[in-house]
């Protein structure tokens, strides 16, 4: 081990991110959720906290891949680009409804009206539920019970009937400590594959790098195209990642590293 390296991460999963991306970084494209991912869980989503070194690390990622690091999401695309401002990325948002090209490009699941109907509907009948948080995401809404674990069951059932009400256009998306009701075209292994048609992902192995359920379409499409799939945190559940993070810490702290590897490549070539 080099004493460059002695400063890496233990994290096995996150030492081989860095060989990967430092060494052959042409070969190489990076799909990164961000909640339980790339940030750390918070009691309630606004209260998520962003390191200042974070955007500009992954614009550094970006970078060093020419371009090949995408952000796939449900959180909608407008509050993951408020999140790394000024920086603007290709991204995935609401699983995949809504989808910046590399191009800078935007398609999007409309929301109707009756939709928007429903999520004022399922405000006024969560209501009495203390600590139930409605998230409206637009054209997707997500119910978060972290603060109130004691109303999984009630919930679920309340979100299985108005996802069912919203009709074929829409499904129900069980999360961590979450439900939420997102457009039926919405995967992101669909969305991860529609980024490895376009350049500059096309002609590149995927690495998808998540935390939950809704990953798990994204980890399976990276695994069949040759590439590499890791979970981040506890594998409560069982998963197609092929390794294991600890951490959004260890995984932040990989990302650094790589920055960091690209700008000491820019000055010694200068």
């Amino acid at each position: 081990m080099s004493e460059h390296e002695k400063s890496w991460p233990s994290d096995a999963a996150a030492r081989h991110l860095i060989r990967r991306l430092v060494d052959t970084p042409e070969r190489w494209a990076l799909f990164l959720d961000i909640d339980g991912t790339l940030l750390d869980l918070a009691a309630t989503p606004d209260e998520i906290q962003v390191p200042l070194s974070l955007p500009g690390d992954l614009a550094g990622v970006a970078g060093r891949l020419g371009g090949a690091l995408a952000l796939v999401t449900g959180r909608s695309l407008s509050y993951a680009d408020g999140l790394f401002a000024p920086h603007r990325f290709p991204i995935a948002g609401l699983h995949g409804a809504e989808f910046r090209a590399p191009d800078g490009a935007v398609s999007a699941v409309a929301e109707t009206a009756a939709f928007a109907m429903l999520k004022r509907r399922l405000v006024e009948k969560t209501a009495w539920m203390e600590g139930v948080l409605i998230e409206d995401k637009g054209a997707a809404v997500a119910a978060h019970y972290r603060l109130a674990p004691a109303y999984d069951t009630a919930l679920e059932s309340i979100m299985r009937d108005f996802a069912a009400e919203a009709g074929q256009g829409w499904v129900l998306q069980p999360g961590k400590m979450v439900f939420e009701i997102r457009p039926s075209r919405a995967d992101k292994g669909e969305a991860v594959a529609a980024y490895l048609e376009q350049m500059p992902f096309a002609g590149r192995l995927p690495i998808a790098i998540g935390d939950d359920l809704t990953d798990e379409t994204m980890f399976a499409l990276a695994n069949a195209r040759g590439g590499q799939s890791i979970r981040v945190g506890s594998l409560s559940t069982a998963t197609a990642a092929l390794a294991k993070s600890s951490s959004p810490s260890a995984l932040r702290s990989a990302l650094s590293v790589i920055a960091a590897a690209d700008t000491r490549k820019v000055a010694s070539a200068s």
